[in-house]
């Protein structure tokens, strides 16, 4: 795969890999960061839409709305699991599973995968990412807080399960619609639907709040400030599907997990977030291996 072709799989890394650490600088409830986070994405989505001028016909729109719908099914299965196991426990098992979702959809419905080697290299990187993202997100247990043993986890599970299956479907869609949908330019039609997406996504995320109880904190300043969080999403969104014409899904996608290095060490040098030496041990050498992992995706 060519410079350009890592660089563009590249721009998502560190726009992802980012969020984390700009929503904890800008601060806010869960409720108001999803709903920023989207308002943001919607802002973006104009912006690109004003650059490019693509067409927005109904295949975009019916695409668009979808995807961006099942990413709130799959962010708010998140933020569930989070409060139902914890953070520690529900990023690195979100993130594998997006992993091994993603993988499969790519060389199963898509035939991306289709030499000895690549079958090898994929399985083989996409198991060292998985593997890698479970370890920077370890927790020591003799560093544990009481709270820590008080969790839910059949409806952490159910959460995680239906979180996986809207993040994988919201690039699914996507990519189902490039490949079938006879849309044209798929260059065109990626451009395009980021604008619609990213309305499912604002619509999806009021319905969400609104179900948790949070209506009374929508329009506070905090989600107003998130909405430097939904730019950079939205930047690392666009080119994640760019990456995807380019290089597979299976690829693109598994090579944006790595802004796992990113969140972590980020929040550790510039949140304040305390680790253990075990934790830290544990970190880089999770922090290799997303990197080796990486780095073979690149030599496919």
């Amino acid at each position: 795969m060519g410079i350009t072709n890592i660089l563009i799989a590249l721009v998502p890394v560190i726009a992802w890999g980012s969020i984390g650490l700009v929503s904890g600088r800008l601060g806010g409830s869960a409720a108001q960061q999803t709903l920023g986070m989207t308002m943001g994405a919607v802002v973006f989505g104009i912006i690109a839409w004003f650059i490019y001028r693509p067409t927005l016909d109904a295949k975009v729109w019916i695409a668009g709305i979808l995807s961006g719908l099942f990413w709130v099914v799959g962010q708010g299965g998140q933020f569930t699991s989070m409060k139902a196991l914890g953070v520690s426990k529900t990023i690195p098992i979100s993130t594998g599973m997006q992993l091994a979702g993603n993988a499969l959809a790519g060389v199963l419905l898509f035939r991306e995968w289709t030499t000895g080697r690549q079958y090898t290299l994929g399985t083989l990187a996409v198991i060292a990412l998985i593997i890698g993202a479970a370890l920077t997100s370890r927790v020591d247990k003799r560093n544990a807080t009481k709270t820590d043993r008080h969790e839910n986890t059949g409806a952490g599970a159910r959460a995680l399960t239906y979180s996986t299956l809207g993040y994988v479907a919201y690039t699914i869609v996507i990519k189902s619609f490039e490949k079938w949908g006879n849309v044209g330019d798929v260059t065109n039609f990626t451009h395009a639907v980021v604008l619609p997406q990213s309305i499912g996504m604002f619509l999806g995320a009021i319905v969400f709040v609104i179900m948790i109880g949070a209506r009374k904190e929508m329009w506070q300043l905090p989600s107003w400030k998130n909405i430097i969080t939904g730019l950079f999403w939205g930047t690392g969104n666009l080119f994640m599907f760019l990456a995807t014409i380019k290089v597979g899904l299976a690829v693109a996608y598994s090579m944006a997990q790595m802004g796992i290095i990113i969140s972590t060490f980020g929040s550790i040098w510039l949140l304040g977030e305390r680790k253990t030496h075990w934790e830290m041990v544990n970190i880089i050498i999770g922090s290799v291996l997303i990197i080796v992992g990486g780095i073979m995706l690149g030599t496919m």
